[in-house]
């Protein structure tokens, strides 16, 4: 599938973000608020249309992780119930593209990698306490790994 036939967010910033990361080919725009972030393309659970938009992560070894806060709101964001039907993803992180598998982390191996999700992005603590739904934190796994 060519890259030109993936729906782009349609949130303001996010969108500016994600232009300026795949226009630069990944020599701009990769950090918010001093934080890396990639880019993902996912496949839409309803629609089935490919999306893109531009998150966070955080590093296990060599797998990505991104955290589905959705700002401490009670619901999850979009991006993640698109992951949990449909978790083969693409990334761009930096200049590299590459295929990557999603999962959901489960709820110890949550716990040991948070402090580092916390260090890296202090908000999360605070969305953390906002909210009673239990935030994700989704591993990304570099396919053929």
């Amino acid at each position: 599938m060519a890259q030109d036939d993936v729906v782009v967010t349609p949130v303001g910033w996010v969108a500016a973000q994600a232009q300026k990361y795949e226009e630069s080919g990944g020599t701009k725009g990769t950090t918010v608020m001093g934080v890396p972030c990639l880019l993902l393309d996912y496949q839409g659970r309803k629609s089935g249309l490919w999306r893109r938009t531009v998150l966070m992560y955080g590093r296990d070894g060599e797998d990505y992780l991104l955290v589905g806060s959705n700002y401490g709101n009670d619901e999850h964001p979009l991006w993640y119930l698109n992951l949990q039907a449909n978790p083969a993803v693409r990334l761009q992180v930096g200049t590299e593209r590459f295929e990557a598998t999603a999962e959901t982390l489960p709820p110890e191996e949550k716990e040991r990698v948070w402090p580092g999700l916390v260090e890296l992005f202090p908000r999360y603590a605070s969305y953390r306490a906002k909210t009673t739904r239990d935030i994700p934190v989704v591993r990304l796994r570099r396919s053929g790994d």
